[in-house]
């Protein structure tokens, strides 16, 4: 499912995990852990846009063969206030992989403390440690292991968790990337996968002419958009029935994959959804376009979902909802309640 989508944004774990639930049937929360830690067929780092994604482990080549290169070229700017020069961040780089190499997995304070015998000293009170681990990652060094107990993230050398990833020449990755961004996005326009990938318009645009063979252009909403080829029906292709709801989580990649959401989010539920510092909040999403926010209040092993809607729910919607929260309660082992408010305009 992860090679389907290209990943899943996960600065919030919890939030990927859920990300995989909406889109398959009856796996569970310690199936996620088991399938990211025991199996490792999944990887977290950091990939689209320089964020942290949850990716198939097979395809974490050919996405570090384009983003990585990209992204550790970058924030020279904010590297240079956290006192992050070239050389010191190829000393860290370098020191990194010996630590881990001996000693991971490790969190970010462990990595800290033994940078300094190798005569690296970070500042542990600014971002400069998270900098220099993002940039070991981009470079291919790491990637995320398993939390601790408490939560905490750990780091793992990519070469250690994994088999190698295979990597590919530029231009064919490049070319993969757009195929594989329409496949699963379209149909979306050529500023949609800038703004998902974080490429440069000119490396979008020779991705996008790579890529051309495989796909096609329609119209939506008068906008000229891509998607594969084979992904075109023909006739009725959402026959009458019951409609399809899911319970999105926190940034979710449907809400993310796009520069503009005006086709799924309407304007007063955006304003909900994105209420400032980055946060995109959890979406209830009825066949492809949301009608609302929801949040789960936890007790113990008892929580209720509160559901906050900017349209009239109808019966068979109030169903898929509450099959959606049945569904959450099974995956993290909790009895749930649903309790529906209506959204003030």
């Amino acid at each position: 499912m992860l090679h389907d989508v290209c990943g899943l944004q996960a600065q919030l774990l919890t939030a990927a995990s859920l990300g995989l639930r909406a889109r398959t049937t009856g796996i569970l929360s310690a199936d996620v852990t088991r399938t990211l830690n025991e199996e490792r067929s999944i990887v977290r780092t950091w990939l689209m846009r320089g964020t942290l994604h949850l990716v198939a482990a097979e395809d974490l080549g050919l996405l570090l063969g384009v983003l990585g290169p990209l992204f550790a070229a970058g924030n020279k700017a904010r590297h240079a206030q956290l006192g992050l020069d070239q050389e010191v961040k190829r000393r860290g780089v370098t020191a990194i992989r010996r630590i881990l190499l001996s000693a991971g997995p490790l969190t970010r304070s462990e990595i800290v403390h033994r940078l300094r015998r190798h005569g690296v000293n970070l500042d542990r009170k600014t971002q400069a440690p998270i900098h220099l681990i993002r940039l070991a990652a981009l470079e291919g060094v790491l990637c995320l292991g398993p939390e601790r107990e408490n939560g905490e993230a750990t780091y793992v050398l990519i070469d250690d968790w994994l088999e190698r990833p295979r990597s590919r020449s530029s231009d064919s990755a490049l070319g993969e990337l757009a195929r594989r961004y329409f496949a699963a996005y379209g149909p979306a326009a050529p500023e949609d996968l800038l703004a998902w990938s974080g490429l440069p318009v000119s490396q979008a645009r020779s991705a996008i002419t790579m890529a051309a063979p495989s796909l096609a252009e329609v119209r939506v909403g008068g906008r000229a958009c891509l998607m594969l080829k084979q992904r075109i029906k023909r006739g009725n292709e959402h026959p009458a029935g019951s409609p399809t709801v899911r319970l999105l989580p926190a940034f979710d990649t449907y809400l993310l994959g796009y520069r503009s959401r005006d086709l799924a989010v309407p304007a007063v539920l955006e304003r909900r959804l994105q209420r400032g510092g980055g946060w995109r909040h959890p979406a209830v999403v009825v066949d492809g376009r949301a009608i609302g926010a929801w949040a789960i209040r936890k007790n113990g092993p008892r929580g209720q979902v509160v559901v906050e809607t900017v349209e009239t729910v109808t019966p068979s919607i109030r169903q898929g909802i509450a099959a959606e929260v049945s569904d959450i309660g099974h995956f993290f082992g909790l009895e749930l309640t649903v309790s529906e408010t209506r959204l003030r305009a």
